[in-house]
């Protein structure tokens, strides 16, 4: 299967760095989607060392990646950056499938897909 999502270099070398830093330089980065936040989706991003039989795996930048099934069709077309500012650095997600975000930007919902929306 081809590439779901992007990451974009600065992502990459942020990922790498925090591997580094966590000693986990052997690991996979694993994305996903889960129910919860305010709008019913949320994102989660870890390390890995386990791959299941369904799980979908790639490699961008050097970064081998890993998806569940069930969250493939909710990242496609997803852009994973890391943009440094004044105030620190952090991740952002853009997400083509997104039709609603919460205000405190940690949870969307999609077309298809209302997730389990809890109070924020």
């Amino acid at each position: 299967m081809s590439d779901i999502l992007e990451i974009t270099e600065s992502a990459a070398h942020q990922i790498n760095a925090m591997k580094k830093e966590n000693e986990e330089e052997g690991a996979l980065l694993r994305i996903g989607v889960q129910g919860g936040g305010c709008s019913g989706l949320s994102y989660g991003m870890g390390f890995e060392h386990e791959v299941a039989e369904s799980d979908i795996q790639f490699e961008q930048h050097g970064i081998q990646m890993v998806i569940d099934e069930e969250s493939a069709p909710i990242l496609k077309g997803v852009k994973i950056d890391y943009k440094q500012s004044l105030m620190g650095g952090g991740f952002t997600i853009d997400n083509p499938n997104a039709i609603a975000n919460c205000g405190c930007g940690s949870s969307f919902r999609t077309a298809t897909n209302e997730g389990a929306p809890e109070e924020c």
